[in-house]
């Protein structure tokens, strides 16, 4: 399947095995794990537990959005604009410049069209009415951040894509041109052709991979997109690493920082961050800002749907970063945010469950054989 992405080979194969992360057989988190991220008494949740499991994993209807053309049509006034819509994708505006991070706009965060994740509703904007933009970042190949018939969409584009190394042999196979194409390591950076943003790679604990024998054939990384006036961190999908303090001391001070709150588990606690440690890693990072991402779109984890936010809710005002939770589609600044947040999402459900995922038993089967695990 084309979905399941291309192997590098050649020049970018030899560029990959240069990198101080490539490990021999391929990519590693070169700094320690934390102790206490991982429970090590605590199994992988099976494809069962996702499909019979734990209720309110799913919202009962769709998540509350707003469409943002109209306020996209006008100019930021502080010059630093952010959108969530949805998961890890946002559109950042950084003093006219537009930012595209890890754009998903497919049914599914799945090489199957049938079956796998399936989000929870739409993107608040149709691609096709989404406002030129200047550079798309992929921070790393899982199918929730890279998203196969997002990509061919964008192949009629000419926009130029930044991502980790290796990850440009999907883009390639998948039709978007070498020329449009830049691979970074930690700490290279890339300058937007309109001028004025540079896009730096910086580091993230995390695993890569789009079947299980291509496990972490390709680099993960974060990033930090800074103009003369602003600075905005990514993070991609990380676990807790004081890592985040030297990117501070190299890369910030940061007016925005967006982190992945949601599809943690106990089991895989030391590769992504969760609510909790996602306070932690505001802390190391020092931004004014804090704008969560990575939830309320599929679900990949056992977790009821909305307990990030509740998480986040509860104890943000314990740190010192202003935190912003926009509804889907809602285009902020993050100069002018208050801090308060207002709870949106309680008017979706408090009780009951949706259904479980649609998919069949030869589809399980299927998904278990192809995709690597977490699917994140």
């Amino acid at each position: 399947m084309k979905s399941l992405g291309s192997k590098a080979s050649g020049a970018r194969l030899e560029r990959m095995r240069a990198s101080p992360r490539w490990g021999g057989e391929g990519f590693h988190n070169v700094h320690p794990i934390l102790p206490g991220l991982r429970d090590p008494n605590a199994s992988m949740p099976s494809l069962s537990d996702f499909l019979c499991g734990r209720e309110r994993g799913t919202p009962s209807q769709p998540l509350p959005s707003v469409n943002p053309l109209a306020a996209w049509r006008r100019k930021s006034e502080t010059g630093l604009r952010v959108t969530w819509l949805g998961h890890s994708t946002t559109l950042i505006e950084i003093d006219g410049v537009r930012v595209l991070t890890d754009p998903v706009w497919g049914l599914r965060a799945s090489p199957l069209s049938l079956a796998g994740p399936k989000r929870f509703q739409p993107v608040p904007v149709a691609l096709r009415d989404m406002p030129p933009v200047d550079v798309v970042i992929i921070s790393h190949d899982h199918y929730d951040h890279l998203d196969y018939p997002t990509i061919r969409a964008l192949v009629k584009s000419d926009v130029p894509f930044v991502t980790s190394l290796g990850v440009g042999a999907h883009l390639e196979g998948w039709g978007i041109p070498a020329t449009r194409i830049t691979e970074l390591d930690w700490w290279e950076s890339f300058a937007v052709p309109t001028g004025g943003v540079q896009v730096m790679a910086a580091p993230s604990q995390h695993f890569s991979g789009r079947t299980p024998k291509t496990r972490n054939s390709t680099l993960w990384s974060s990033f930090v997109v800074r103009s003369e006036r602003h600075r905005v961190f990514f993070s991609g999908d990380t676990g807790l690493t004081t890592e985040y303090r030297e990117i501070r001391e190299r890369l910030g001070p940061f007016d925005l920082a967006m982190l992945e709150v949601g599809a943690w588990d106990p089991a895989w606690g030391d590769m992504h961050l969760g609510p909790d440690n996602a306070l932690k890693a505001i802390a190391h990072l020092d931004a004014e800002t804090f704008l969560p991402i990575h939830w309320g779109t599929f679900r990949l984890a056992m977790h009821q749907w909305d307990q990030p936010a509740e998480v986040l809710y509860a104890q943000g005002s314990k740190i010192r970063a202003r935190l912003m939770m926009p509804r889907l589609g809602e285009p902020i600044e993050p100069g002018r945010a208050s801090g308060a947040v207002e709870p949106w999402w309680r008017s979706v459900d408090r009780v009951g469950a949706r259904q479980p995922p649609d998919a069949t038993e030869s589809a399980q089967s299927t998904l278990s054989n192809t995709m690597p695990w977490p699917v994140d």
